[in-house]
């Protein structure tokens, strides 16, 4: 991999209880094969305990963050696994990924004067995937300390990133932590989605289970969308399909007894005529779907995260979906209701207000089947980095059994397998979780 160095172009520092903040901003290529061509920043927070005197000289751990098109988190507190870190003799390097957070943004206002050509528009989104995060983390080391090398914690997508990592510059490494994260690599978005309908499946018998009363109160709810225009706040319409969103959620520690909460207030009794649909449930779903419609990184790059070269993704979850072993979770008056899980599909660019407009960008990127390859194998098989991974064995946003092919082809990788944690477990027990990641990789 080049050994360009990342321009810093800002830099900023201020303190926090026990921790002292140094934000950088760097100038990096779009598109690393193309070096005279356009520039973009790429934003990221280092963090120092401050009792030691030269932090210069501790060893850092880059956090990938989970997405794809989230930026990393804004530490508020020396606490869970950011205090086992610090207190375990790193220093934190917090990235936004290009095209999130304080990085240069792919949004709708920038990508608006590139919609007029779609060509161009695709192009220019191809670049935001985990081969080129991994490259502005290569550029960004090589300007920070040069050729020493450095550590990783990749959360979820952030651990997809960190396996392109090991594939693309494994010298860049000095080891590698996995939470909820090593990818499906040896599978294809077809073969990925119908797994994941099927612990989505799973996950809606458990809500249903631990709350049978909410089983009606779904079936209320689709029937009353279906029967009336209800808008949310910006005139978009209600529809069931978006209702079924909020199974995003499911995988998660605290998710289904969110879910709960929302339905428990889904109807308001007004002037003793039959119940409409409360305002306070309408602006919790319409929170949900914007947090959506203000990541497009997410809707139209989430399917590219599974598709090597040669591969499209052509609408894996929507293709799935209407094969016959998931009728159920296609809603019709009379039937169970059932909420769908962390997928994209193409009736959001129909239905959802912001993302209309990037509706053709959308097609083309489904369409493309030239991406670049994200993982060598040859590589991962002769793999000399440790890692270690805890693998949840319930989750539902990545398949367990896919996750262990990975973990187990490659040597030097330890993979904890446990069910005592969802797949965000890194934000409940993080201090517990990267304590027993880094004894494991050190043989403690």
């Amino acid at each position: 991999m080049s050994s360009l160095a990342a321009k810093v172009t800002h830099v900023k520092q201020f303190t926090m209880t026990g921790m002292t903040i140094i934000d950088r901003t760097f100038k990096v290529p779009l598109d690393y094969s193309n070096q005279e061509g356009k520039w973009i920043k790429v934003f990221a927070r280092e963090v120092r305990p401050t009792e030691h005197k030269d932090n210069s000289q501790l060893p850092f751990l880059v956090y990938l963050q989970g997405g794809p098109g989230f930026p990393a988190p804004r530490p508020l507190s020396r606490s869970g696994w950011i205090k086992r870190a610090l207190e375990g003799m790193y220093r934190l390097l917090l990235l936004d990924q290009r095209g999130t957070g304080q990085s240069s943004p792919l949004n709708h206002q920038t990508l608006a004067p590139l919609l007029n050509n779609t060509e161009e528009a695709a192009a220019y989104v191809s670049h935001f995937r985990a081969d080129n995060i991994v490259r502005d983390c290569e550029a960004i080391r090589s300007a920070l300390v040069g050729s020493i090398r450095w550590s990783l914690l990749g959360q979820s997508f952030g651990g997809f990133c960190s396996l392109t990592y090991l594939s693309q510059a494994p010298e860049g490494l000095w080891e590698v932590f996995f939470t909820g994260g090593i990818p499906p690599a040896k599978r294809q978005a077809d073969e990925t989605y119908r797994s994941l309908f099927k612990r989505v499946r799973k996950q809606n018998a458990d809500l249903f289970k631990k709350y049978p009363e909410d089983q009606a109160v779904c079936n209320k709810i689709a029937q009353y969308i279906t029967d009336n225009e209800v808008l949310f706040e910006n005139g978009e319409r209600f529809t069931v399909e978006q209702f079924q969103l909020l199974g995003f959620s499911l995988g998660a520690k605290e998710g289904p007894d969110k879910i709960h909460y929302m339905l428990d207030q889904a109807f308001v009794d007004v002037n003793g005529e039959a119940d409409a649909l409360s305002m306070n449930f309408l602006h919790e779903v319409y929170s949900w779907n914007v947090r959506l419609e203000m990541a497009p990184i997410y809707t139209f790059l989430h399917e590219a995260i599974y598709v090597q070269s040669g591969q499209a993704s052509n609408w894996a979850a929507s293709r799935v979906l209407h094969e016959k072993e998931q009728e159920d979770f296609v809603w019709k008056s009379g039937k169970d209701f059932m909420f769908t899980g962390e997928m994209v599909f193409p009736w959001m660019f129909d239905q959802m207000k912001a993302l209309k407009p990037l509706k053709p960008l959308a097609e083309k990127l489904a369409a493309k089947d030239n991406w670049s390859d994200l993982y060598n194998f040859k590589k991962l098989e002769n793999n000399t980095v440790p890692c270690a991974a805890i693998v949840y064995y319930n989750d539902m946003y990545v398949d367990r059994e896919f996750s262990m092919e990975v973990a187990e082809s490659m040597p030097n990788c330890h993979a904890w397998v446990t069910s005592e944690y969802c797949h965000d477990g890194i934000h409940h027990d993080g201090e517990h979780i990267l304590d027993k990641l880094v004894k494991a990789v050190r043989g403690l």
